[in-house]
């Protein structure tokens, strides 16, 4: 045994529940009933201002804080944010970056892969979507006692409840569009947000507004992405 794992507790165990016993007609229908509802997930840049309650937005981010993490250290946090001020604030500071990123920063080849989809550095969506919804990955967090516990694997963490969260919102019928404004600094000031947390990407989330039109593309073949062995 290693002689750092001495004197450690033990685990602490419970029952597994939510996994009722399901044949594989079952177990078959309700994956192909995720997969066509998930089908249907667009990113949306057209937002309507019809108003989303707060207590949707909860709901959603519970099923997010349920994602597996690193050693169940659950370093994430989302700052939540509605209309007002402080969007006006993202918005400008989102756009200043975007603007110098289309111009100097990206690649020609970059924005070759960006051409078809539309983009540029004007970013209205996010003060028109109800909600914006920064989420961020802490470093470390600090115990009881004040000392600090370093945290693992937190890029893949905070990925995965991105993920849970796009999903939750999606199953609500809410819109989403995701944007990673490079550099993403000033999401720290403005939502006053300590140094040991890093901004991983703000999602738009809301009714998509009506006649809303998206790119026309289409997904690789899955056969093109999967291996079994």
């Amino acid at each position: 045994m290693h002689d750092d794992l001495v004197g450690l507790p033990p685990a602490v165990t419970e029952s597994l529940t939510g996994y009722p016993e399901r044949d594989d007609a079952a177990v078959a229908l309700a994956a192909e009933t995720f997969r066509a509802a998930m089908a249907t997930r667009r990113t949306v840049r057209d937002f309507s201002d019809r108003p989303v309650p707060r207590a949707v937005i909860e709901t959603c981010l519970a099923a997010a804080h349920r994602a597996p993490s690193g050693a169940n250290q659950q370093p994430w946090h989302f700052a939540v944010i509605g209309k007002g001020s402080i969007r006006k604030r993202i918005r400008a500071a989102a756009e200043e970056e975007e603007q110098v990123f289309y111009r100097e920063r990206a690649p020609r080849e970059w924005l070759q892969a960006l051409a078809p989809l539309g983009t540029d550095w004007k970013k209205p969506f996010l003060e028109t979507a109800p909600w914006l919804i920064a989420v961020f990955g802490a470093r470390h967090s600090t115990g009881p006692d004040g000392a600090r516990h370093k945290h693992y694997y937190v890029p893949e963490s905070v990925c995965l409840a991105s993920g849970f969260l796009l999903c939750a919102l999606h199953h609500a019928g809410l819109a989403t569009l995701t944007h990673t404004p490079s550099p993403m600094g000033f999401l720290n000031g403005i939502l006053e947000r300590p140094e040991h947390e890093k901004p991983y990407l703000l999602i738009a989330a809301g009714h998509p507004a009506r006649n809303c039109e998206v790119p026309a593309i289409t997904h690789k073949p899955l056969d093109a992405v999967t291996s079994w062995f």
